[in-house]
């Protein structure tokens, strides 16, 4: 918890933990608990219906008009508590978000409600297998015809899609045009004809990433999120409520990874081991760390509006403590028939993919150059 959390702010976090104490079941072998996809859809109604969806939106829109430092507290707590990810948190972090920005009336009308309730869920249609982290070199096209474009192209690592509606998706309208320009965004509807949607198996058998293959798909006219050629614009604004308050999320994650660290090694008596203590000891100063440097981050949104270049640190720093803790857990609790084993394993396995996703680590370690320490760009 941030020593400085207001009165209100206290509260609030209060009432969060107890409601989460009610509605995330305790697994009874001390393992995070399993969520199936009905389950996950659930959660965003039981968020909805507790008033914990649309924290920051406006209340015009439909949310609770809070600042920030709510969805930070909403974010730590869950993370604490174990809850799953929302299956919408695309759609209620970044797309809803972007639609009040940029969207027409009938846009908000039409999307906005949905999105907090849970009845539409949104998937992010930006990287592409040619165009991952260089996301102005995407290949997508969107050709425009009478009454609305023609989408062709194919989506990479879009979280969720299995289960979403609709995509926010960035494709190319002029193709003569500049790297950053003749781009435009789309709220896609993923039931028109010509959407495929392939889930993609992880290591760890996790399939909540998928690839979206676009064939000839109409999509109107209307379905442009902002002005047409305008999309990078609207694609910094999604991806700046992306950084918001993410740093406060994965650090949360990151102490009960360590808090659950902590129980296996005293479990297999390795407690003893001064190799296994000194890096214990170690990934918990790196845990405090980035803790504190999450909270810079959140304290330059609170003030600015927009999130610092410390959570570029923060997610760098906790995809490689991740990756180290994970792997010193399979090292100590290494018996093939143990239930921790089979989980430390998968959580390993997952890992592999924190330094890709969410930015690698090489355009994160470019971008921390550049906006944390000033060093001159590269090109």
């Amino acid at each position: 918890m941030r020593l400085d959390d207001s009165d209100e702010e206290r509260a609030f976090r209060s009432e969060l933990r107890a409601w989460l104490r009610t509605a995330v079941p305790a697994a009874p072998d001390g393992l995070p608990p399993q969520w199936t996809d009905g389950e996950l859809r659930a959660w965003s109604a039981a968020l909805h219906e507790a008033g914990y969806a649309g924290l920051t939106w406006p209340v015009e829109h439909g949310g609770r008009g809070l600042s920030p430092a709510y969805q930070a507290v909403f974010a730590e707590e869950s993370a604490l508590a174990e809850a799953p990810d929302q299956a919408n948190v695309i759609g209620l972090n970044m797309v809803g978000p972007s639609i009040i920005a940029h969207g027409s009336e009938a846009q908000r009308a039409h999307h906005l409600p949905r999105i907090l309730s849970g009845e539409t869920t949104f998937c992010q249609g930006f990287s592409e297998p040619e165009a991952g982290s260089d996301l102005a070199a995407l290949r997508t096209r969107a050709t425009p015809v009478p009454g609305g474009y023609l989408l062709n192209g194919h989506k990479l690592w879009s979280s969720y899609a299995h289960l979403a509606d609709h995509c926010l998706l960035l494709a190319r309208t002029d193709p003569d045009a500049p790297r950053h320009r003749g781009l435009s965004c789309f709220l896609l509807d993923l039931r028109a004809p010509g959407v495929e949607v392939r889930p993609l198996r992880k290591l760890s058998g996790d399939d909540s990433f998928s690839e979206i293959v676009l064939r000839d798909v109409f999509t109107p006219a209307d379905s442009v999120l902002g002005a047409p050629g305008d999309g990078w614009r609207v694609a910094m604004t999604t991806l700046a409520h992306e950084r918001g308050t993410f740093g406060i999320a994965l650090t949360a994650r990151l102490a009960v990874q360590h808090a659950r660290l902590r129980r296996t090694i005293t479990a297999f008596g390795a407690d003893r081991d001064p190799v296994v203590r000194r890096e214990f000891a170690e990934l918990h100063v790196e845990l405090e760390g980035l803790r504190h440097t999450g909270y810079r981050a959140l304290a330059t949104l609170l003030r600015t509006g927009e999130p610092g270049p410390e959570s570029t640190v923060v997610k760098l720093g906790w995809s490689r403590a991740n990756q180290r803790l994970t792997a010193l857990a399979c090292r100590v609790a290494a018996r093939a028939d143990h239930p921790w084993y089979a989980h430390w394993t998968r959580e390993r396995l997952r890992a592999r993919t924190n330094t890709i996703e969410g930015g690698t680590s090489e355009v994160l370690l470019g971008v921390i150059a550049e906006r944390v320490l000033g060093l001159p760009r590269s090109r």
